[in-house]
């Protein structure tokens, strides 16, 4: 596979979001032949079972958006020791109408940033969990856990730090890697 496109979600609508400048970090870094794309989440009503009958139009674009990138990277804050509730809506929405699951059989990478030392850690654990349930294969290694510091990440998306820059250029490999080896596998499968 020589082109890929990847959606990317950022977990904050937050207009100074960190983890936004890492996203736009894994986007002007990505390998040649690879497209990151932003599929958005800040426009997502509550989730409700009451929607399962009509689906408003936004959930709609929401789900076609994972269906037309080869593989989603989920770029994750950590609210509580977890991920932000507009995440969570985000991922129940793409769950429903049952039967109809975004993720199942979408290669899937997490990565966050933070301030603390263990960056988004415990956020990430509970996001692989709630992947692992939608049946997406998620890139184990590496993990992406990302120390921010102050002026680590610009707005438009450059690293200051070699040494960052050269783990996230390995991240987007890696998941490459698995994106392609999914990839392989429906081809072999639709033979």
């Amino acid at each position: 596979m020589s082109d890929r496109t990847i959606g990317y979600i950022v977990g904050s609508i937050s207009s100074t979001s960190i983890n936004r400048r890492l996203a736009k970090s894994l986007e002007r870094l990505a390998p040649e032949g690879t497209t990151l794309v932003e599929i958005p989440i800040a426009d997502l009503p509550f989730y409700s079972p009451d929607h399962d009958a009509a689906f408003p139009q936004v959930a709609l674009d929401f789900k076609q958006a994972i269906a037309d990138v080869d593989g989603v990277i989920i770029v994750t804050p950590e609210y509580s020791r977890s991920i932000p509730g507009v995440l969570k809506n985000a991922l129940d929405w793409s769950v429903r109408p049952y039967g109809q699951a975004s993720f199942s059989g979408k290669p899937t990478a997490v990565i966050g940033t933070s301030g603390g030392g263990i960056a988004t850690a415990a956020a990430q654990q509970h996001l692989k969990a709630i992947l692992s349930h939608m049946n997406a294969p998620t890139l184990g290694q590496p993990e992406g856990y990302v120390q921010s510091t102050p002026g680590l990440f610009s707005e438009t998306g450059e690293v200051t730090d070699d040494s960052t820059a050269a783990f996230l250029v390995a991240y987007l490999e890696a998941f490459g890697a698995l994106v392609e080896r999914y990839a392989t596998e429906r081809v072999a499968a639709a033979a």
